[in-house]
C-alpha cells in the first residue's frame, strides 16, 4: 500500500455504527475520536463509566455533533461482555460496522485473575475480545457489504510463541512475556477469523494493525511508579510517536476501502516502531494455522462462546 496515509484521506462514515473497546486515552480514545471525526456513530466500550464520559465530552467538545455515546464493557468480566453485545447490538439496530478490539493492559508485576479466574493480560487483551467479537458476529455480517473486526497487536509478537500447555501463566509468569502472547493471540486471531470468514462465507472484514511505539498510559500504568516505570516513561517521552499517529493503522484498517481482510498494518518507518500506516510484518509463529486452530478452539472451550 502507499504510505503517507492520514484521516484526510478515509471516506466518510455517516450512519455506520461502530464501537471501540478501552476509549479513554491513548490509541483507543485517538481511535474512537477519528471515527466520530469520520461521521461514525461510535460507542465507547470501557470499563470506567466516568473516564468515558470524559472521553466522550472531549471528543464533542473536538467535533461539535459527534454522534458518539459510552455503554460499560469489563472485558476481565464474560458477564459483562454478554451484557454489552446484547446491549450494542440493540442500539445499532441489529447491525454493527465497525469492531475495533483495541483495550488492554500491560506488564502487570504479579499475576491476577479476572473474575472468571484467567489471567488478566490474557483475560482483558485477548479472551475477552475473542469473546465480544463472537457475540457480535452477527450484528457484524448484517451490515451493509459486511463489517470490519479490527484486532490490535503489537511488535511485541515477535518475541514470543504461544504455550497453549500454560495458556494463563499458572506454572510461569513472566509479565512481558505473556503481554507478548496476548498480543500473538490477537493477531493469530485475526488471520484465523479471516480464513474461517472466507471459507464459511461470512460477510465480514477481519484485519489486525498495530501502533508501533507510541506515547500512551499503558506502559505507565503495567510499569507502576518504580524504576522500571520511570525508565519506561523516560525512554518512551522520548522516542515515541504521538498516540495519534499511533492510531492512524488502526482508523486506516476500520476505514480505509483499500485495507484488506487478514492483513497487518502498522507505521511504515523504522522497525515499524513510527511513520506513516503500512503493512506489518507476520512473523512466523503467528502465521502457524495448526497452533491458530488449536487456539481457537482452547479459546471457545475457555469462553464458552463459539462463533457458530
Amino acid at each position: 500500500m502507499t504510505t503517507g496515509w492520514s484521516l484526510q484521506d478515509a471516506p466518510r462514515l455517516d450512519g455506520k455504527v461502530a464501537i471501540v473497546t478501552g476509549p479513554t486515552s491513548g490509541i483507543g480514545y485517538e481511535t474512537a475520536l477519528g471515527l466520530a471525526t469520520l461521521g461514525a456513530d461510535t460507542i465507547l466500550a470501557g470499563r470506567d463509566e466516568a473516564r468515558c464520559e470524559q472521553a466522550l465530552a472531549r471528543i464533542r467538545q473536538a467535533v461539535p455533533g459527534a454522534q458518539c455515546h459510552v455503554l460499560r464493557l469489563d472485558l476481565a468480566s464474560l458477564a459483562s461482555v454478554a451484557a454489552f453485545a446484547a446491549t450494542a447490538v440493540a442500539t445499532g439496530g441489529g447491525r454493527i460496522d465497525i469492531l475495533v478490539n483495541n483495550a488492554g493492559v500491560m506488564g502487570l508485576p504479579r499475576r491476577e485473575v479476572t473474575e472468571d479466574g484467567f489471567e488478566r493480560q490474557m483475560g482483558v487483551n485477548y479472551l475477552g475480545h475473542f469473546a465480544l467479537t463472537a457475540r457480535l458476529k452477527d450484528a457484524i455480517c448484517a451490515a451493509p457489504g459486511g463489517g470490519r473486526v479490527v484486532n490490535l497487536a503489537s511488535v511485541a509478537h515477535r518475541r514470543v510463541t504461544l504455550d497453549l500447555a500454560d495458556f494463563l501463566a499458572e506454572r510461569s509468569y513472566e509479565p512481558r512475556v505473556v503481554y507478548g502472547r496476548t498480543k500473538l493471540a490477537m493477531l493469530m486471531f485475526s488471520l484465523e477469523l479471516h480464513r474461517r470468514a472466507k471459507a464459511a462465507g461470512w460477510p465480514l472484514l477481519s484485519i489486525a494493525a498495530h501502533p508501533g511505539w507510541a506515547r500512551t498510559e499503558i506502559v505507565r500504568n503495567g510499569m507502576g511508579r518504580g524504576p522500571k516505570g520511570i525508565l519506561a516513561d523516560f525512554v518512551f517521552n522520548r522516542v515515541a510517536q504521538p498516540a495519534r499517529d499511533g492510531a492512524l493503522p488502526s482508523l486506516f484498517a476500520a476505514a480505509a476501502p483499500e485495507a484488506l481482510s487478514g492483513a497487518y498494518y502498522g507505521p511504515s518507518g523504522w522497525r515499524e516502531t513510527r511513520g506513516a500506516p503500512g503493512t506489518a510484518e507476520i512473523y512466523p509463529q503467528a502465521q502457524d494455522e495448526g497452533t491458530a486452530r488449536q487456539l481457537w478452539a482452547l479459546s471457545e472451550k475457555l469462553t464458552g462462546v463459539a462463533f457458530g
